[in-house]
């Protein structure tokens, strides 16, 4: 099994930054991808921001110029540094691990984490 633990979500002014933060561990041999998706009430969660293994980065683009993804392979972290927030960032902000496992190399999942509240007033 593997658990995804998110921090570094709160409450900021319109204009503030936020960096989120994301450990992974469990069974991991290897994480191919990661990434963060936002929820808001009544929609679906969407992409933000991802990024592979080779650190390759797609973002949503709401997010272009404003957030940066990066990873960290050797604690298994992610991080989403968001700058000039705006109230329609508002949203949970969960992390999502593509991980191949260490105890069968050869099953890849998706994992998720319970997700961090980011609040962004006007």
């Amino acid at each position: 099994q593997v658990q995804l633990v998110e921090s570094g979500g709160g409450l900021v002014q319109a204009g503030g930054s936020l960096k989120l933060s994301c450990a992974a561990s469990g069974s991991i041999f290897s994480i191919n991808a990661m990434g963060w998706h936002r929820q808001v009430p009544g929609r679906q969660r969407e992409l933000v921001a991802a990024i592979a293994s080779a650190r390759l980065t797609n973002y949503a683009d709401s997010a272009k110029g404003r957030f940066t993804i990066s990873r960290d392979n050797a604690k298994n972290m992610v991080y989403l540094q968001m700058n000039s927030l705006k109230p329609e960032d508002t949203g949970v902000y969960y992390c999502h691990a593509l991980v191949q496992s260490s105890l069968d190399y050869n099953v890849e999942k998706d994992y998720w984490g319970k997700g961090t509240q980011v609040t962004v007033s006007s």
